[in-house]
């Protein structure tokens, strides 16, 4: 009896550890889609809304999933107290804390790190230049993500049962 609660354990483990895996790879096309958005909106809060950047950066947040918000709330505490950083170090150093949160992959990370060296020094034109390259840049990455969810969901899924019942029968 004891024997069978231990296997129908480990089982439930290697199942659990692919499903955790497969939503890494669903979470992230999503993830950079609200990425997106959110640059896109900071480039019209910027461009036609003349709003200031530690405002924008405030405002987008309250309209994104709490991963993302964390991100961007994060890069605009500094701005709004005035503790002297740039918005470039700000967003960069926001983006470094929050990735592990997010399903993002360091690629992610770079595009919105190069992003964040133009951000707030230069004017709205060339800001907005780079916001657009950025966001296509996120593009891209989010054809490549929706490629690896097809591709590895469903694997990690399957190989986490399999692992399981595998353990299971070396086991017995």
């Amino acid at each position: 009896m004891l024997k069978l609660l231990g296997a129908m354990l480990i089982l439930f483990a290697g199942t659990m550890i692919g499903f955790a895996k497969a939503s890494v790879y669903a979470r992230r096309p999503r993830q950079i889609r609200g990425l997106i958005q959110a640059l896109q909106r900071l480039e019209t809060e910027m461009a036609y809304g003349y709003t200031p950047l530690p405002e924008a950066l405030q405002r987008i947040s309250s309209q994104l999933e709490p991963q993302l918000a964390a991100m961007f709330r994060m890069a605009a505490e500094p701005l709004l107290s005035g503790e002297g950083k740039t918005a470039g170090e700000s967003f960069r150093d926001a983006v470094h804390a929050c990735l592990k949160q997010t399903a993002l992959s360091s690629n992610e990370r770079e595009i919105l790190s190069q992003m964040s060296f133009t951000l707030g020094i230069s004017d709205r034109e060339d800001q907005t230049k780079h916001l657009r390259l950025a966001v296509s840049l996120l593009q891209a990455e989010e054809q490549t993500a929706w490629e690896d969810k097809r591709r590895y969901e469903k694997m990690w899924r399957s190989l986490g049962v399999l692992a399981g019942a595998f353990v299971v029968i070396l086991m017995y």
